[in-house]
């Protein structure tokens, strides 16, 4: 018999507004919670300011907060350590509305609320869940990975070793901001105290969560829910066109992912928006920009993909476009350091390559370029068999939250 689901969920995120991202599936587990007759409040950091959010029935309060990156430095470097006002009103919401069948959800806290907010949480620590949509729980620079080796890193966060090496894709004093903020992290979020749990996207993350002492047992899986691009398989052995969906960005690959198609001689499309745009579409007129575009905007454009490719230089632990993209039927090209590269090499749904040296990012396009159709075909239809599906649906998402919160209230 399944546990008791919670009278009240209590969503935290630091946005009220997104598109995609972490954001987009604390909204969208508010929507869907709220569907199934849950009362579900929206603590914010920003103004709250989403006229969705109430048309849907869900709560929300709000701390008229603003980005890091929208505040002056000296700021932003003090209220990213310790949002106080963060935490005063969460405590304050809490000790007024509080009862002993709601559970807690934080989702994203390093842009505005801070470390600050775990602790106003530790009265109601056993009811709350941590969902990890990224390593920051752990690791100062959010991706345990060194910038400037370009390699996966394993150090143990906070260690002397971890500590002296200068990581950041910013600066040394940027990569010692970010220790001082996991530090204030692992004083309110501390791990003696009994918390509810942390939420993973992929079971690879517990051992490289682990490095930072956080315990197994208290790890749970709930792998993201994603919606195909098309209700119907994309022929993706009948185009010869590669895409990019996302932020256009270092971080991201994309300059080595416009090389390698360059050298391979096949087209390719840019979807998204960021601060290369500009100068990448003056230098390169032969690729198609397309800027951001809504999910119903993208689908059309993909029909014609015989690619999508996530040449992402850091280690990511999901990649909601490289899900979309494969339950669409079109295969994927991506960077070894994902944790989704092993399901997609096993399963045969696409290639992965090693972002320190470019040249295997061309030959895999080469390569997948030159597949015979039938060969292409079968990857695709590959891709949409249920059994090698690497994400959840929405529904399926929704009744893995339900399970872990009657779990919460159970063990409590």
């Amino acid at each position: 018999m399944p546990p008791e689901p919670p009278d009240r969920l209590v969503i935290i995120n630091d946005a009220s507004t997104a598109r995609g991202g972490a954001t987009g599936l604390a909204l969208l587990s508010a929507k869907l919670m709220r569907a199934r007759g849950l009362p579900v409040t929206l603590f914010c950091g920003d103004t709250g300011d989403n006229a969705t959010l109430a048309d849907d029935g869900i709560e929300v309060v709000s701390i008229d907060g603003a980005p890091l990156l929208n505040q002056s430095v000296a700021k932003s470097m003090a209220s990213g350590l310790w949002n106080a006002r963060a935490k005063a009103a969460l405590a304050d919401f809490i000790a007024r509305t509080d009862t002993p069948e709601t559970v807690y959800h934080v989702h994203g806290w390093a842009q505005i609320l801070s470390p600050s907010i775990f602790t106003a949480l530790q009265p109601v620590a056993a009811r709350t869940l941590a969902h990890a949509h990224d390593f920051f729980l752990a690791c100062p620079n959010g991706v345990f990975t060194d910038y400037r080796r370009g390699e996966s890193c394993r150090r143990r966060p906070l260690g002397l070793d971890c500590l002296v090496t200068n990581c950041d894709k910013r600066s040394y004093s940027h990569k010692l901001w970010r220790a001082a903020r996991t530090a204030a992290l692992r004083r309110s979020f501390a791990q003696s105290l009994p918390w509810g749990g942390i939420v993973l996207l992929h079971p690879g993350m517990a051992p490289i969560m682990a490095l930072a002492g956080f315990d197994r047992a208290r790890m749970f899986v709930a792998r993201n829910p994603v919606t195909p691009y098309s209700a119907t398989r994309i022929p993706a052995e009948a185009n010869e066109r590669f895409f990019f969906i996302g932020r256009i960005e270092e971080d991201k690959g994309i300059r080595s992912l416009i090389a390698a198609t360059q050298a391979a001689g096949v087209g390719l499309t840019v979807v998204g928006d960021g601060p290369l745009r500009e100068e990448l579409a003056r230098a390169h007129p032969d690729v198609e920009f397309t800027g951001w575009k809504t999910r119903e905007e993208i689908e059309p454009l993909v029909q014609t993909a015989r690619c999508v490719a996530v040449p992402a230089r850091h280690g990511e632990p999901f990649g909601l476009v490289i899900t979309e993209a494969l339950q669409s039927g079109i295969p994927v090209i991506m960077g070894e350091t994902s944790l989704l590269a092993s399901d997609v090499v096993d399963k045969g749904l696409g290639f992965a390559c090693d972002m320190r040296r470019p040249e295997t990012l061309t030959a895999a396009i080469a390569r997948l370029r030159d597949l015979a159709p039938e060969e292409v075909e079968a990857m695709s239809l590959h891709a949409m068999r249920p059994e090698n599906a690497l994400a959840s649906s929405p529904e399926a998402w929704a009744d893995r939250l339900l399970e872990l919160y009657g779990g919460l209230l159970a063990r409590g």
